[in-house]
Protein backbone atom coordinates (compact mmCIF):
# COMPACT_ATOMS: atom_id res chain seq x y z
CA UNK A 1 0.00 0.00 0.00
CA UNK A 2 1.10 3.17 -0.78
CA UNK A 3 1.20 7.14 0.92
CA UNK A 4 -0.51 9.78 -0.79
CA UNK A 5 0.52 12.84 0.75
CA UNK A 6 -1.84 14.31 -1.48
CA UNK A 7 -5.04 12.98 -0.32
CA UNK A 8 -7.60 14.74 2.24
CA UNK A 9 -8.03 13.38 5.24
CA UNK A 10 -9.81 10.53 5.92
CA UNK A 11 -12.56 11.58 9.01
CA UNK A 12 -12.33 9.11 11.96
CA UNK A 13 -14.74 7.45 12.44
CA UNK A 14 -14.21 5.59 15.67
CA UNK A 15 -16.26 7.16 18.96
CA UNK A 16 -14.63 6.86 22.46
CA UNK A 17 -17.29 5.93 25.40
CA UNK A 18 -18.91 3.41 23.06
CA UNK A 19 -17.60 -0.29 23.03
CA UNK A 20 -17.97 -1.25 19.71
CA UNK A 21 -16.48 2.43 18.40
CA UNK A 22 -19.00 3.33 15.49
CA UNK A 23 -20.69 6.89 15.01
CA UNK A 24 -23.88 4.95 14.73
CA UNK A 25 -23.90 3.61 18.33
CA UNK A 26 -23.08 7.01 19.57
CA UNK A 27 -26.41 8.09 17.56
CA UNK A 28 -28.69 5.17 19.37
CA UNK A 29 -26.92 6.23 23.28
CA UNK A 30 -28.67 9.76 22.55
CA UNK A 31 -31.90 8.13 21.26
CA UNK A 32 -31.80 5.93 24.61
CA UNK A 33 -30.42 8.71 27.02
CA UNK A 34 -33.71 10.77 25.24
CA UNK A 35 -35.89 7.81 26.33
CA UNK A 36 -34.76 7.47 29.71
CA UNK A 37 -35.05 11.71 30.65
CA UNK A 38 -38.96 11.10 29.79
CA UNK A 39 -38.68 7.78 31.73
CA UNK A 40 -37.19 10.52 35.08
CA UNK A 41 -39.59 13.12 34.18
CA UNK A 42 -42.57 10.90 34.23
CA UNK A 43 -41.10 9.12 37.54
CA UNK A 44 -40.79 12.22 39.44
CA UNK A 45 -44.22 13.89 37.94
CA UNK A 46 -45.37 10.69 39.48
CA UNK A 47 -44.00 10.25 42.76
CA UNK A 48 -45.05 14.06 43.80
CA UNK A 49 -48.80 13.94 41.97
CA UNK A 50 -49.61 10.56 44.19
CA UNK A 51 -49.73 13.03 46.86
CA UNK A 52 -52.33 15.47 45.36
CA UNK A 53 -54.90 12.42 44.02
CA UNK A 54 -57.14 10.84 46.61
CA UNK A 55 -55.92 7.82 48.17
CA UNK A 56 -58.85 6.14 46.10
CA UNK A 57 -57.19 7.07 42.92
CA UNK A 58 -53.49 6.25 44.00
CA UNK A 59 -53.85 2.76 42.71
CA UNK A 60 -53.94 4.20 38.81
CA UNK A 61 -50.15 6.03 39.41
CA UNK A 62 -48.82 3.22 40.71
CA UNK A 63 -49.86 1.01 37.51
CA UNK A 64 -48.70 4.32 35.95
CA UNK A 65 -45.41 3.94 37.52
CA UNK A 66 -44.92 -0.02 36.67
CA UNK A 67 -45.37 0.64 33.22
CA UNK A 68 -42.89 3.06 33.62
CA UNK A 69 -40.43 1.12 35.55
CA UNK A 70 -40.37 -1.47 32.54
CA UNK A 71 -39.85 1.17 29.86
CA UNK A 72 -37.00 2.31 31.38
CA UNK A 73 -35.47 -1.32 32.17
CA UNK A 74 -35.42 -1.45 28.50
CA UNK A 75 -34.03 1.80 27.76
CA UNK A 76 -31.15 1.20 30.49
CA UNK A 77 -30.90 -2.51 29.37
CA UNK A 78 -30.24 -0.67 25.61
CA UNK A 79 -27.71 1.83 26.89
CA UNK A 80 -25.78 -0.29 28.87
CA UNK A 81 -25.54 -2.41 26.69
CA UNK A 82 -24.15 0.26 24.04
CA UNK A 83 -21.76 1.52 27.21
CA UNK A 84 -20.57 -1.58 29.54
CA UNK A 85 -21.26 -5.19 28.25
CA UNK A 86 -24.30 -7.61 28.30
CA UNK A 87 -23.44 -8.48 31.55
CA UNK A 88 -23.75 -5.19 33.28
CA UNK A 89 -26.77 -4.24 31.05
CA UNK A 90 -29.13 -6.99 32.00
CA UNK A 91 -28.28 -6.30 35.92
CA UNK A 92 -28.96 -2.30 35.84
CA UNK A 93 -32.55 -2.96 33.79
CA UNK A 94 -33.40 -5.86 36.66
CA UNK A 95 -32.17 -2.73 39.00
CA UNK A 96 -34.70 -0.67 37.45
CA UNK A 97 -37.63 -2.74 38.30
CA UNK A 98 -37.10 -1.47 42.25
CA UNK A 99 -39.20 1.46 42.65
CA UNK A 100 -36.47 3.89 44.82
CA UNK A 101 -33.72 2.09 43.17
CA UNK A 102 -34.56 2.32 39.82
CA UNK A 103 -34.48 6.11 39.87
CA UNK A 104 -31.22 5.91 41.30
CA UNK A 105 -30.15 3.36 38.44
CA UNK A 106 -31.54 5.89 35.89
CA UNK A 107 -29.87 9.05 37.05
CA UNK A 108 -26.09 6.80 36.88
CA UNK A 109 -26.61 5.67 33.97
CA UNK A 110 -28.11 9.24 32.21
CA UNK A 111 -25.39 10.61 33.57
CA UNK A 112 -23.04 7.79 31.96
CA UNK A 113 -24.46 8.65 28.64
CA UNK A 114 -24.05 12.18 29.10
CA UNK A 115 -20.42 11.98 29.58
CA UNK A 116 -20.36 9.79 26.48
CA UNK A 117 -22.22 12.39 24.19
CA UNK A 118 -19.60 15.06 25.46
CA UNK A 119 -16.38 13.13 25.36
CA UNK A 120 -17.53 12.97 21.52
CA UNK A 121 -18.00 16.66 21.34
CA UNK A 122 -21.54 16.22 21.33
CA UNK A 123 -23.66 19.48 23.17
CA UNK A 124 -25.88 17.86 25.96
CA UNK A 125 -28.91 19.86 26.93
CA UNK A 126 -32.01 19.23 29.33
CA UNK A 127 -33.58 16.71 27.48
CA UNK A 128 -30.55 15.65 25.81
CA UNK A 129 -28.42 15.85 22.68
CA UNK A 130 -30.12 16.93 19.13
CA UNK A 131 -30.74 14.02 17.54
CA UNK A 132 -29.53 15.54 14.14
CA UNK A 133 -26.83 16.95 15.03
CA UNK A 134 -24.71 13.62 15.22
Amino acid sequence: MSYNPFEAPQLESQVTGVLSGKREDLRSVAVYQKGILICILVYVLAVFGQFALPPSARIFVGLGVLGVGLTAAVFTFLLAMKTHGTGLGILLGILCLIPCVGLVVLLIINSKATNVLKQNGIKVGLLGADINSI
